[in-house]
């Protein structure tokens, strides 16, 4: 039989999950409920997922500490207070934790800011073998409100996330994979498609809008952002950033890899080595520009290229004249770059989330293509990477600032080359080729790196516009 454990009428309690280390609570055997405060509660979900978001002030008489917690909802359940009134509350279950047990209880949710305590312990919660002694405060030991100070969080959080995904594709492969992993872990994924937003910009507090209506505040944000859409993509990212929610990969490093010219100039000056690539504005020059990228053939590529798309092998000089006059004659902003005979018409693409490669595999391109991309025809395996691929691919994302990149290189005779850092790789190839569930991977670093839930401290923060 288990030992008494004995609670006073009042208790200091943890509710880990919520995020809640300290929380004073009242310990009433009268009430069959428990109840927690909870102001600005917003419903989110779906109907078979459904969950919840409110802001709780656990310290009375500290009004400027305010936590945003959420959870499942398990229930919606009428309650009637100590003064006879009736209320639909939400309820929700989660561990709470006293004098170093704990346990599962449910807890309904009511705004409770007129009363002494944040929270009431009923008796549903009390387990079979403790017993509340009337005459006794504080029978566990002590919590104090201090625990809030700097906000210490447990790392991945346990909570549901309510996450945006930034597209315009929302029934491809990686967007469909994206979704069920998420839901597999709890979380909620809302798609936003990226040029219906529309922003309010100046006004007191960051909004974007969809529909007629603002928005909700997201815990993250997956860009999944088109090419052609690119700037404006990044204006809407730079706005959900200034909201507070956490942004897979950043505007700033999505437009750093989405202009070829400025990528390969980060990653000249890190020392990373790439095909030796050439630009010029003016039609003078062409004979140097060839020449500087080496003896023919050449790669011409244009600064807009996606999918292999507008990337052509002159195998003459005069081949490789001839199409960049005509790229000029488009008024088309491209680049020439160093063919790598040696690659054989492959590629690697490393995938990297967190400053990690998750994942590997060789394309190797259609019979006579030297393109060695998918979309184009090319297949794909999985294979094990060298300690300096993996060591390049993984230097490439951080010195473009990107979480999740796919690394596109060459394998040469002086080691491994990059030809470009993707900041939307697509899933369907390297899952396919690997068989890792890479999309579950993701949010798991979204996970890791959600901002911490103080609004309080969150509009401490000055937003970068």
């Amino acid at each position: 039989m288990e030992n008494t454990f004995t609670l006073g009428w009042e208790e200091w309690l943890s509710l880990p999950v919520l995020g809640l280390p300290a929380v004073r609570a009242k310990i009433d055997t009268g009430a069959r409920t428990s109840a927690l405060h909870a102001a600005a509660i917003e419903p989110f979900g779906t109907a078979s997922n459904p969950q919840v978001r409110f802001l709780i002030q656990p310290n009375p008489e500290d009004e400027s500490l305010e936590i945003t917690c959420s959870a499942k909802v398990v229930d919606r359940r009428q309650v009637t207070s100590s003064n006879g009134e009736v209320e639909l509350r939400y309820v929700i279950e989660t561990p709470v934790s006293i004098g170093g047990r704990e346990w599962p209880i449910q807890i309904t949710l009511t705004n409770r800011e007129t009363m002494a305590y944040r929270m009431l312990l009923g008796r549903s919660a009390i387990q079979d073998h403790m017993v509340v002694d009337p005459n006794a405060s504080c029978a566990q030991p002590e919590l104090s409100f201090a625990l809030y100070k700097g906000l210490p969080r447990k790392r991945p959080v346990k909570r549901p996330l309510r996450i945006a995904l930034l597209t315009r594709e929302a029934e491809n492969y990686s967007s469909r994979r994206l979704i069920e992993a998420a839901h597999a872990k709890g979380h909620v994924v809302e798609i936003i498609n990226t040029t219906r937003c529309y922003m309010k910009i100046g006004g007191i507090v960051p909004e974007v809008h969809l529909d007629g209506a603002a928005l909700p505040n997201f815990d993250a944000v997956i860009p999944r952002i088109g090419a052609s859409v690119t700037n404006y993509g990044m204006a809407v990212l730079r706005q959900f950033a200034a909201t507070g929610a956490y942004c897979l990969n950043t505007a700033s490093a999505i437009g750093a890899s989405r202009d070829k010219l400025l990528a390969h100039q980060i990653l000249a000056r890190a020392n990373i080595q790439m095909p030796v690539t050439t630009f010029a504005n003016s039609p003078k020059d062409t004979k140097s520009l060839i020449d500087l990228a080496g003896k023919s053939p050449v790669v011409v590529k244009l600064l807009s290229s996606t999918q292999g798309k507008g990337v052509v092998l002159a195998e003459t000089t005069k081949a490789a004249q001839s199409l960049v006059d005509a790229f000029r004659g488009l008024d088309a902003n491209f680049l020439v770059q160093q063919f790598i005979p040696e690659a054989a018409g492959s590629d690697l693409r490393c995938f990297v989330v967190g400053n990690k490669v998750v994942g590997a595999m060789k394309r190797t391109g259609a019979e006579g293509d030297f393109r060695s991309n998918l979309h184009q025809g090319g297949t794909a395996k999985a294979v094990r990477i060298t300690k300096e691929e993996r060591e390049t691919a993984k230097r490439a994302a951080k010195e473009l600032g990107l979480a999740v990149a796919g690394v596109d290189m060459l394998q040469s005779a002086t080691g491994p080359k990059v030809l470009e850092v993707n900041s939307s790789p697509g899933l369907e190839g390297i899952e396919r080729a690997t068989g890792k569930d890479l999309a579950a991977i993701i949010i798991e670093h979204l996970e890791h790196h959600v901002k911490p839930l103080s609004r309080y401290r969150e509009s401490q923060m000055t937003p970068q516009i």
